[in-house]
């Protein structure tokens, strides 16, 4: 941990230890289910009174950044404050709104991957298909929709943009959600075909048939929700 607090600036004393603790958290110095220290602990590293540490970690807390445990101890619970209010804001918003916003970072995030991929990359979403396959043929459409957000995901990584990256991955909740319900209402076959075309777009490089094969499925689940809607 980086010294005494600097006392001369705006911020007060417990947003500086805010910050100083949202820092470690975000650099992965203390990761996701991690126990934070004491309070004697901190109180010493960051210099600043018991009550001003409490003020910090309750910010933290309100933010979703960490979680008490009564009788327990304080954890991390998340490796962002982004992640908790855009978990929070996806569960509220309507399904089409979400599938909106998945066809801009997908779109994009399977350009870059076109234009990115390594063979690594190719590998892992061809693990991730052929185990959505393996989940139609046994049945089990909740593995499927596992399996799907797996594969997309996959070519979020394969972009090797992080902060891309980092958005979509605190956004997956709201969209395995939205791939649940498409699975509930559609043809999985329909969507496997589909993939099978945007994988080969991505391995040949072929940028705008990548992007075209994302409005394809967004649209087709659009399709699904409005039907659904009657």
């Amino acid at each position: 941990m980086n010294g005494l607090l600097h006392k001369t600036s705006r911020l007060s004393l417990a947003d500086q230890a805010s910050m100083q603790i949202e820092q470690l958290i975000e650099s992965g110095t203390w990761p996701v289910g991690m126990k934070i220290p004491s309070e004697p602990e901190l109180m010493e590293e960051l210099q600043v009174s018991r009550n001003t540490l409490r003020e910090a970690i309750r910010a933290l807390t309100h933010t979703g950044l960490l979680k008490t445990r009564q009788g327990d101890g304080t954890y991390v619970c998340s490796s962002s404050a982004l992640g908790p209010v855009l978990q929070k804001k996806v569960q509220r918003t309507d399904a089409l709104q979400t599938l909106e916003v998945r066809h801009a970072l997908e779109r994009e995030g399977a350009i870059l991957a076109a234009a990115r991929r390594t063979e690594q990359d190719l590998e892992e979403m061809r693990q991730c298909l052929a185990s959505c396959k393996l989940a139609v043929h046994n049945g089990d459409y909740a593995a499927y929709a596992a399996s799907d957000m797996a594969f997309h995901r996959s070519i979020i990584a394969a972009s090797h943009n992080p902060l891309l990256m980092e958005l979509y991955n605190h956004m997956t909740a709201g969209v395995q959600e939205s791939i649940s319900e498409v699975v509930e209402l559609s043809s999985h076959s329909y969507f496997l075909l589909n993939h099978e075309t945007l994988l080969h777009a991505i391995g040949q490089q072929y940028e705008n048939q990548a992007a075209e094969a994302v409005r394809i499925y967004i649209e087709q689940s659009k399709k699904h929700f409005q039907q659904q809607r009657g």
